[in-house]
């Protein structure tokens, strides 16, 4: 797989061309300091649910992240360098090297900050936990969190068929999961309030669980104890599709006035 491998200063946007050889390839030392992200979300408000990045392609660019599949198809999460697709019905696989992705978001993750939770917390009290941890409102954090939970509530995304209906009715009707007593992993984001229309602002967050066997887009939460860890990320790079549905999507479409309908308002910085 080839990328490119362009200097970028704050915002490079850049179509899939294959330009430079890989970093596993050449042996450079990735940029650990670059959000990669494939498409903006709001191509999904038009049902484009199809893209062209691989999952062997994708972990070129991060070893952590989120997304989700082709047609909707579960809940994508990346840890430590291996990805996992997260279905309907809760069960989790290891993601073959050939599932493409229409959205995804992953980063090359070195913690710069951690912190110990030891006590009891609930979702929104992490929130404002870690908004403590962050420097600025101004850049993109990337956020591992590892420990033992009394409660974890998460849904997945079924796969869906075509004509593929809106996302906000996707969203409004997806399966739910709860776990309780149970140890696992969140990874996520959270991105600055400039970035609405290219994605989520604030927190996007999915989970899995140590075996590795069950998780989803992370809800709520009840947090026994944990580590936080917070990666401090300056630059942002988007690789667009080059799918004709992605060139004749409708991109001018509210993402905050469709997010608001469901549960996803919540992950809005305030």
């Amino acid at each position: 797989m080839k990328h490119c491998s362009i200097p970028v200063s704050f915002i490079t946007i850049a179509l899939i061309t294959g330009c430079t050889t890989s970093n596993s390839t050449n042996n450079l030392k990735p940029n650990t300091d670059v959000l990669y992200q494939t498409t903006p979300y709001n191509a999904m408000l038009d049902e484009v649910y199809d893209g062209d990045m691989t999952i062997q392609e994708l972990k070129h660019y991060g070893n952590i992240g989120i997304g989700t599949f082709n047609a909707l198809d579960g809940e994508l999460i990346g840890l430590d360098g291996t990805f996992y697709q997260i279905k309907s019905d809760g069960v989790t696989y290891v993601a073959d090297d050939s599932l493409k992705t229409p959205f995804a978001v992953v980063t090359w993750f070195e913690g710069d900050k951690t912190a110990i939770i030891d006590n009891n917390m609930d979702f929104a009290q992490l929130t404002r936990f870690i908004d403590n941890l962050r420097q600025t409102q101004n850049i993109f954090y990337g956020i591992k969190i590892e420990g033992i939970f009394e409660y974890i509530r998460t849904k997945s995304a079924p796969k869906q068929d075509k004509p593929y209906p809106p996302l906000v009715a996707i969203l409004q009707n997806m399966p739910e999961f709860e776990f309780h007593d149970v140890e696992g992993t969140i990874v996520g984001f959270w991105l600055p309030t400039y970035i609405e229309g290219i994605n989520i602002p604030g927190y996007h967050l999915h989970f899995i669980t140590k075996n590795r066997d069950s998780g989803g887009h992370l809800i709520e939460c009840q947090i026994q104890n944990a580590k936080i860890e917070i990666d401090y990320t300056t630059n942002f790079n988007m690789i667009l599709n080059r799918n004709d549905e992605f060139y004749s999507a409708d991109l001018k479409k509210n993402l905050k006035e469709e997010l608001e309908k469901t549960e996803q308002y919540q992950y809005y910085s305030k």
